[in-house]
């Protein structure tokens, strides 16, 4: 089986391939391109969840990065444990083809508790006096202290937030390298996440993310002249593109304004009390989940939905099912944010 490490440079599409990546490009033009038909919805999760099964939502349950735990009565986002992702997982396949054959994840998303033979992911301590202290959970657990030995610690309020910069990325690509000179798996994940707040910023500006746009660029360079030298096959590959928007969408308020969404206050704030909604929407890009308390309600809440300005479509069981997102986890209602629009969570 040959080895191969696939690299996922998470917001790089066409359009940034060219004057400010010229590594890439000459990495495109030396090899093979293959246009992938995003996953919806096109987020992190859900994207790599259908990467890493070869499966739609429907079947392996990441319809969203979070989404309502109906038994819980929460909203839940970012879970790590592999046990959610509910199909088998590409390196269980090879597994069961090749006895010899090893993994690596380095910080694709679901990595805690999985079948791969070392992985890496964020995972920070939070302790009793509020602070956030960065670091990783690893497995073998003794990876973590020596990655973090040689590397330092993880620099964890660099991966996203107003703080990001490509240290991050630099780290995981670190750490990669180290678990590939030690252990030499047959399939390495990799993930660089740089692009993905610098475009949330500032969309398609080039003019504002040509400097995060060279420095993704040295540091896959960096990355691809490592495996090649290793004779590692190297893929490149990204989840989604990131475009511009104008409007906002908030349907949450709409839902309260209509008497379907409560809160209740604590320490004088309000909170959303999803268990008490009668209808409520987990928001997540282009895409919202809306769950209802009552199947009885839906042909009132969809019509109000749909007239709500910036609203795309609104999908019910046959939509969803059509569009690989009938899963039990997924809104009673799915809606579709109009191309140039996005869904808030706001409330309040």
């Amino acid at each position: 089986m040959k080895k191969t490490v696939v690299i996922n440079v998470v917001g790089l599409s066409d359009r940034h391939i060219g004057k400010y990546t010229p590594r890439i490009a000459a990495f495109k033009a030396a090899g093979k391109e293959a246009r992938i038909r995003p996953v919806l919805p096109a987020v992190t999760c859900t994207a790599q969840s259908t990467y890493l099964t070869g499966k739609l939502p429907q079947e392996h349950g990441i319809v969203a990065n979070g989404w309502y735990f109906k038994d819980e009565c929460e909203v839940k986002f970012w879970r790590q444990s592999n046990k959610l992702v509910e199909a088998p997982k590409i390196w269980d396949e090879l597994k069961s083809l090749d006895p010899s054959f090893r993994s690596a994840n380095l910080f694709w998303w679901y990595n805690m508790y999985s079948s791969v033979d070392y992985s890496v992911t964020p995972r920070p301590n939070y302790l009793a006096d509020g602070r956030k202290i960065p670091d990783v959970y690893s497995h073998p657990a003794e990876l973590r202290e020596g990655l973090q030995a040689e590397l330092g610690q993880f620099p964890l309020f660099e991966f996203w937030g107003p703080k990001t910069s490509i240290r991050s990325s630099q780290w995981i690509a670190d750490a990669a390298k180290t678990i590939e000179r030690k252990s030499a798996p047959t399939l390495s994940l990799v993930y660089l996440p740089h692009l993905d707040y610098c475009l949330q910023k500032y969309g398609q500006d080039t003019q504002h993310i040509a400097s995060d746009l060279h420095e993704i660029d040295n540091l896959v360079r960096e990355l691809v002249q490592f495996y090649q030298q290793r004779k590692v096959r190297v893929i490149l590959l990204s989840e989604y593109g990131i475009t511009d928007v104008s409007r906002p969408v908030s349907l949450n308020r709409v839902l309260r304004q209509h008497g379907w969404l409560q809160v209740r206050v604590e320490r004088g704030l309000e909170l959303l009390d999803a268990g008490a909604s009668r209808a409520f929407a987990v928001a997540d890009h282009q895409v919202a989940h809306l769950y209802l308390k009552d199947s009885r309600d839906l042909q009132e809440v969809k019509t109000l939905i749909e007239s709500v300005e910036g609203v795309s479509r609104v999908w019910e069981s046959e939509q969803k099912h059509q569009h690989g997102l009938d899963h039990s986890r997924s809104g009673d209602l799915v809606v579709l944010a109009e191309p140039d629009s996005w869904f808030t969570y706001y409330y309040w």
